[in-house]
C-alpha cells in the first residue's frame, strides 16, 4: 500500500501543477475581460469649491479638460453644489467654451432649474446640502482633439450669490 502511495505523489504533484496553471489561466481571462470593461460612462468631472458658500461674480472658474476620441457623442452637465437655504429655485450661468486653437470661444448662457414648487430641490441630497447636475449639451461631438477650456460665470443679480458651495462641469460619453 505503502509502495502504491509513493508512486501516487508525483502523479498528484502533477495534477495540483495543471490545476494551477488552469486556474492561472482563467484568472487571468477574467482579469483581461474585467479591464476591459468601462464601468463607468463618467469622462471627465471636476468641482470648485467657493470660500464662505458664496461664488461672487468676479469669481470666473476655468475648467479644463482633454478630449482624445472626436467619434464620440458626449453629455456635459454643470454641475452645482447648494444649501437648502440657497433663496432661488434656479440659476442663471454663462459658460464660454474654447477649442484647442481657439482664442476667443463660443458663449452660451443657461437658465438652470434647481427646484420645483411641486417637487423642491431637484437633484441628490445628503442632509440640507444638494447636488444638481444639469444637461447643458447632450449627444455633443468635438470637432477636435486636445485641451478644451470652460469658463463658468454665475449672472444672477445677488452678487455674491449666496449659499452655493461649488460648481463645476460634468463631461461623460453620451450611450
Amino acid at each position: 500500500m505503502r509502495k502504491n502511495f509513493i508512486r501516487f505523489i508525483p502523479l498528484l504533484f502533477n495534477f495540483a501543477k495543471i490545476q494551477g496553471v488552469k486556474r492561472s489561466l482563467l484568472f487571468l481571462a477574467a482579469f483581461t475581460v474585467v479591464s476591459a470593461c468601462n464601468w463607468t460612462t463618467g469622462v471627465f468631472e471636476k468641482n470648485l469649491e467657493f470660500n464662505d458658500h458664496e461664488w461672487p461674480s468676479s469669481l470666473k472658474p476655468d475648467i479644463s479638460f482633454d478630449i482624445t476620441d472626436t467619434v464620440s457623442l458626449y453629455n456635459i452637465y454643470i454641475v452645482l453644489r447648494h444649501t437648502d437655504a440657497y433663496h432661488f429655485n434656479n440659476i442663471y450661468v454663462r459658460a464660454t467654451v474654447k477649442e484647442p486653437g481657439d482664442a476667443r470661444g463660443r458663449t452660451g448662457d443657461y437658465d438652470l432649474q434647481l427646484a420645483t414648487n411641486s417637487k423642491g430641490w431637484i437633484g441628490t441630497a445628503m442632509d440640507d446640502i444638494y447636488d444638481a447636475r444639469l444637461l447643458i449639451q447632450p449627444k455633443t461631438r468635438f470637432m477636435k482633439t486636445g485641451t478644451y477650456h470652460i469658463r463658468l460665470e454665475q449672472l444672477m443679480r445677488e452678487d455674491p450669490l449666496k449659499n452655493v458651495l461649488s460648481a463645476g462641469l460634468r463631461v461623460e460619453r453620451a450611450e
